[in-house]
């Protein structure tokens, strides 16, 4: 967002809020702070209104590098606590020291909560055994109609274990499919059909399990206004079964995707 216009950006997000869109993300590798610096510009005097997330980098993630990139980014986003951090995805230094750190933030009053992104099985496991259960708040993963992969381990870890879901990039990160395209033709029908955009309806089939929440990027009001109109949308289960055939999740894949 560090690329796009800033008064249009900070206009869209103060847009979603309106709607009833509370959670917003960010993290001190997007811009190297700036957009964290652009959050906190838009929050001025709403930020009771947000839950609001950032994430540490793993090169940053040691015990004691976790707690000083959690200070610079309280200082950027011009606030005293984060709702939940979350450690980028699994990097050298060891989970156990940086969990360690989230705990004590979250004594210290400085994260309510904390979590992972893009975190397979594998680590999610480890991280369970670390922290103990009800303790990770949320996985952060790649997840888009063109990219399902985590609906076949990584979604059902996360509902046995009461794990919030957060679709990151669930429009495919510029790849979303144009309506001349075969697959765009047939999600383009099913919105003509609920009266909906085919982002909408693309935005409703990610949100269709409870477990899972959806973070797309809105850049300008329009986009904001476009995106929370999918809060309304319930799919039939018609539709559900068109856009999975129009989009299979495809077999199980070895490495977990991410952007």
């Amino acid at each position: 967002m560090e690329r796009d216009d800033k008064s249009g950006a900070i206009e869209a997000l103060r847009k979603g809020l309106d709607l009833g869109m509370t959670h917003v993300d960010t993290a001190e590798m997007y811009g190297s702070g700036k957009v964290e610096e652009l959050v906190g510009e838009a929050l001025a005097g709403r930020r009771q209104e947000a839950f609001l997330v950032s994430k540490v980098l793993p090169q940053n993630a040691s015990y004691e590098g976790t707690l000083r990139a959690c200070e610079k980014s309280l200082r950027r986003l011009r606030t005293d606590h984060l709702d939940s951090y979350l450690l980028h995805w699994p990097g050298s230094y060891p989970l156990e020291d940086t969990i360690r750190a989230f705990e004590k933030l979250e004594r210290d009053g400085k994260i309510r909560s904390w979590g992972v992104s893009n975190f397979d099985v594998s680590e999610l496991d480890e991280a369970l055994e670390i922290a103990g259960p009800g303790r990770i708040a949320c996985n952060q993963v790649l997840y888009h109609l063109d990219e399902r992969a985590i609906e076949h381990a990584v979604l059902p870890w996360c509902q046995t274990h009461g794990v919030a879901l957060v679709a990151y990039s669930p429009f495919g990160s510029g790849s979303f499919p144009p309506d001349s395209s075969p697959r765009g033709k047939a999600l383009s029908a099913i919105a003509k059909r609920r009266g909906i955009t085919s982002h909408q309806a693309a935005l409703a089939f990610l949100l269709r399990d409870s477990a899972v929440l959806a973070i797309p990027k809105a850049a300008r009001a329009s986009h904001a206004f476009e995106n929370g109109g999918s809060l309304a949308v319930a799919l039939r289960a018609a539709d559900i079964r068109e856009i999975d055939a129009a989009f299979p999740r495809g077999k199980a894949r070895g490495s977990l995707p991410m952007l």
